[in-house]
């Protein structure tokens, strides 16, 4: 009987291929091929793993006569045509347990430094700057944090803000999420209450622009935020004007509008976009390459959820 094959597509923690070799599986890494070649071979694979190295679209599953599974190492699955995925019968795998910490901790060290302009004083430091008084921070403490999407990702942030003596809101689509971390509340509420917000959504066709102008102007105070979700949520050219008008107090960004599909890279095009220009430039911004969920630890979590998955679907 052949080997029942998986076409890995982007490098990942060395126990995956170990321990699906394990299963049976005979494991072929193509971290190089572009995508037309792979299709041509794809009719021979069960099962794909993949983070974010291209779209996984309709032409390309049309070609996959043989496909059973595809494992997403990451929490979303937005480069992958889920719909026809799923009417092919085609199990589609994500990992949203293996980052949940990785993500949880780096929204709250980003919040930290925000607030008390960490990166802004460090820089002044060593540039021989030394100013206190035009550099007081704020405390958590007695503020209302509001979080919209109370997945994997929201929960593992309202987990970690628990001694900060604040009151934790979140709002999310499905009901009765509301657990020990945090109040579930209409939007209203939350955009009545809430001083911090930090949104752990998913990218779809609701979530895409969700931030924007009349989204921040529905605030009744002026607020920090935090986006370790992703790019495409947040209408870039909006946030800069509440930033410039103090409606937004500050933005931690770990996801741009602007940033490629695959992750990977920074921009498409060799010229910034205006207002990623003032975001950079910003003293009240901060900035990071996609890396909230991107640990050590994480990367060796993401792949054993994958696996395990896996093993309980497809294991004789």
């Amino acid at each position: 009987m052949p080997a029942k094959k998986v076409l890995h597509l982007d490098s990942n923690h060395p126990l995956m291929i170990a321990q699906l070799s394990a299963m049976g599986y005979e494991n072929i890494e193509n971290y190089t091929s572009t995508k037309e070649e792979i299709e041509q071979d794809i009719s021979q694979f069960e099962g794909i793993i993949i983070r974010s190295r291209f779209s996984l679209d309709k032409s390309f599953l049309e070609k996959a006569t043989n496909l059973k599974f595809i494992g997403r190492v990451g929490a979303g699955l937005e480069n992958i045509d889920c719909e026809y995925a799923t009417s092919r019968g085609i199990s589609l795998i994500a990992a949203p347990e293996g980052n949940r910490t990785a993500v949880g901790e780096h929204a709250l060290g980003m919040l930290l430094s925000l607030m008390n302009k960490l990166n802004l004083v460090d820089q002044e430091v060593r540039k021989g700057i030394w100013i206190r008084e035009g550099n007081r921070g704020f405390e958590i403490e007695g503020k209302t944090i509001g979080i919209i999407g109370y997945g994997n990702m929201g929960n593992a942030f309202a987990k970690r803000l628990q001694g900060f003596d604040c009151d934790v809101i979140f709002y999310d689509i499905k009901e009765g999420l509301e657990n020990n971390y945090a109040k579930q509340v209409s939007l209203a509420e939350l955009q009545e209450k809430a001083d911090i917000l930090s949104i752990h959504t998913p990218q779809t066709n609701e979530t895409i622009n969700m931030i924007n102008e009349s989204f921040i102007n529905s605030f009744a105070k002026p607020f920090w935020f935090i986006n370790t979700a992703r790019g495409t949520a947040v209408n870039t050219k909006d946030l800069v004007v509440a930033l410039k008008n103090k409606k937004i107090l500050g933005a931690a960004l770990d996801v741009l509008e602007y940033e490629k599909s695959s992750f990977e890279n920074m921009f498409s095009g060799n010229t910034l976009p205006e207002p990623m220009q003032y975001l950079i430039n910003a003293k009240n911004v901060l900035l990071s390459p996609h890396i909230a969920g991107w640990t050590i630890e994480s990367k060796e979590k993401l792949a054993q959820v994958i696996v395990d998955k896996i093993k309980s679907q497809f294991s004789n």
